[in-house]
């Protein structure tokens, strides 16, 4: 394929919001490049077989979908396959634990009542979530419209006692008047949490923000299993690119980019520069400042351990009443309540990591068993993704190999503290005898993916609104765009940003 050296849109880096950004604007009959310096696109979004030997294809970064829209998915003709979770959460606690049935009530209803001993704590978290799913019926389609006002979301959500408890106070105080069990405070507060490393009593609201895009999903809140992994979800958003014409480049790394629109990129071949009537950015603000010339961008902090594995058989719980494949097919929580939260919390804020780490997990292959292969299946094989909270990049900037070991010894340490045994004896061992385990921390993050920081959203998080209007993708410069998930309205794997910045260029 002959490279042009102008086209009408040329978007930096291939991840999924570039990719949707590249299907919009293609299908309305822009002349599009995407340029994406790995060789291969998809970005996070992506599936990856991370043992040797071992037919089993891991979401390796980005695992669950709660914000694509139906309507990016139905615009793009997607032939994408998001099945939903029978059980939300299991929360071991003591002999027992706290089990979300999404389809029986009544034994949700019966597990609250054994680990809080009665039912007020289940009646208040019905209220809640109540509350929540009318939040994300009402925000989610404002998602991909311009930018309202604070007062016209406001208006949109149209309950006053809603708008205060998740946009004004912070949701650590909002969950401690609410409940009053420690657990069940914790199994709420997580969705403030994840990638965001903050105390949901600050003022600043950071974790209220991360709370609701957690809980608007597409409108409904439900976080879903992509069926082939994360990757079957970006392979079919760069199909749809392509069909619709988009010119997709890989081993094209970015090295540059002009305020005038110039593009500069380094392959096989040597050094080359494109022109783009407007340029989105599908890289976090701080790499396309670099890329400007700004070398005082702010790096942002990312906060997470993520671990991935494939078991030989699913671990014994110490609770009789619930099965492994029901616990481990939704989110598991280790260690998460509103007392050891806030304790790692403060011991990772002094620069230490967490004694006892919280964490969640779930298994991928029970609700998708096709990412293993026939053997595996058969064989009794799971995957488990671990998903560690309060892991701040500050930890493993001085020792990242020492660091890493220490993260993820606490961290299976803690995780072997809730089951009936060690998780270990459970691992997989690939043909060459290693098992199957791998750790990625911020700062691993931030050398594989280029994200300063290692921070999974680009950057914290901001509200669904402002006061500038717009799309929530524009920059300082009139022909750069955002489209990647340091957008306003970014964050998670959504298409969102691309599909905000392809309408700002198509003035919709």
């Amino acid at each position: 394929m002959v490279m042009e050296s102008r086209y009408d849109v040329v978007i930096v880096g291939g991840g999924h919001n570039g990719l949707v950004a590249a299907a919009y604007l293609a299908r309305a009959g822009r002349r599009v490049l995407v340029l994406e310096r790995l060789d291969h696109v998809g970005g996070l979004a992506v599936s990856a077989r991370a043992f040797p030997g071992v037919e089993a294809r891991l979401s390796r970064y980005s695992y669950l979908v709660s914000l694509l829209p139906r309507k990016i998915v139905q615009d793009l003709g997607l032939p994408v396959e998001l099945r939903r979770r029978r059980f939300a959460s299991y929360t071991p606690a003591g002999e027992t634990g706290l089990l979300v049935d999404n389809d029986d009530e009544a034994r949700t209803a019966a597990s609250f009542r054994a680990v809080t001993g009665g039912d007020a704590e289940h009646d208040a978290w019905r209220r809640f979530y109540a509350m929540t799913a009318l939040v994300a019926r009402r925000v989610a389609p404002t998602l991909l419209e311009p930018l309202p006002t604070r007062e016209s979301l406001r208006a949109a959500v149209g309950d006053d006692e809603a708008w205060r408890d998740l946009f004004e106070r912070p949701i650590g105080e909002v969950v401690a008047e609410r409940f009053a069990d420690d657990t069940v405070r914790g199994v709420v507060l997580t969705d403030a949490l994840i990638g965001t490393f903050a105390d949901p009593g600050d003022p600043g609201l950071l974790a209220n923000r991360c709370f609701l895009y957690h809980v608007i999903g597409d409108g409904t809140g439900e976080w879903n299993v992509p069926v082939g992994g994360m990757g079957a979800v970006s392979g079919a958003l760069a199909e749809a690119a392509r069909r619709a014409g988009a010119e997709i480049r890989t081993g094209a790394d970015v090295v540059a980019v002009d305020p005038a629109g110039e593009v500069t990129f380094r392959d096989a071949a040597g050094e080359h520069a494109v022109t783009g009537e407007r340029v989105l950015a599908n890289v976090p603000p701080a790499v396309l400042a670099r890329l400007i010339g700004d070398e005082t961008a702010e790096i942002p902090e990312g906060a997470q351990l993520k671990v991935n594995m494939v078991l030989a058989r699913l671990p014994r719980l110490r609770d009789p009443g619930v099965a492994p494949e029901e616990a481990f097919s939704g989110t598991f929580h280790v260690n998460e309540g509103r007392d050891g939260l806030a304790a790692a919390y403060a011991q990772a804020a002094g620069g230490r990591v967490p004694e006892l780490p919280p964490a969640e997990v779930y298994c991928h292959s029970l609700t998708d068993p096709s990412i293993l292969g026939p053997e595996l299946r058969e064989s009794g094989a799971h995957t488990m993704t671990l998903f560690g909270l309060h892991m701040p990049a500050r930890l493993f900037r001085a020792d990242p190999e020492g660091a890493r070991a220490a993260a993820l010894r606490a961290t299976l340490a803690s995780l072997d503290s809730v089951l009936a045994e060690p998780i270990e004896d459970c691992l997989l061992r690939a043909p060459d005898g290693e098992p199957c385990l791998e750790v990625k921390t911020p700062v691993d993050l931030e050398a594989e993916a280029m994200l300063p920081g290692g921070h999974i959203f680009h950057r914290d998080l901001s509200w669904p609104y402002a006061g500038e209007g717009g799309w929530g993708v524009e920059t300082a410069y009139e022909r750069i765009l955002l489209c990647g998930a340091g957008a306003r309205r970014g964050g998670g794997v959504s298409g969102i940003p691309g599909h905000n910045a392809a309408m700002a260029v198509l003035g919709r």
